[in-house]
């Protein structure tokens, strides 16, 4: 079992940047990723990441703007968000899993999530 706890939300402006965290403990190895769920739709993948780093995964929307990285020694994953839009806003949810398509697809533990704001 792993336990997730993300950090970074805040309000920021169209077209700015915001770095989410995501700290794990508990069992190591895993490969982790990012949801978000935005009022009134169903929670939908960004990224993921394995716990090698070599394989990712991304959303089309957020190709070339969002960038997935990890310390393995931090246990930590990060998501990188630049050039923001306000349909981005969300809750945001870190996930783990023991490959990134298992993170794409029925990840095995969820954080608490993290309020995102895009004002226009």
């Amino acid at each position: 079992q792993v336990q997730l706890v993300e950090s970074g939300g805040g309000l920021v402006q169209a077209g700015g940047s915001l770095r989410l965290s995501c700290a794990a403990s508990g069992r190591a190895g895993y490969a982790m990723g990012w949801f978000r769920q935005a009022p009134g739709k169903e929670r939908e993948f960004v990224a993921a990441m394995s716990w090698s780093g070599g394989t990712t995964a991304y959303t089309d929307s957020v190709k070339g703007r969002f960038t997935i990285s990890r310390e393995n020694g931090k246990n930590t994953v990060y998501l990188q968000m630049n050039s923001l839009r306000p349909e981005e806003t969300a809750v945001y949810y870190c996930a783990a899993g023991v490959s990134v398509a298992v993170v794409q697809s029925t990840p095995r533990s969820w954080g608490q999530g993290t309020q995102v704001t895009v004002s226009s």
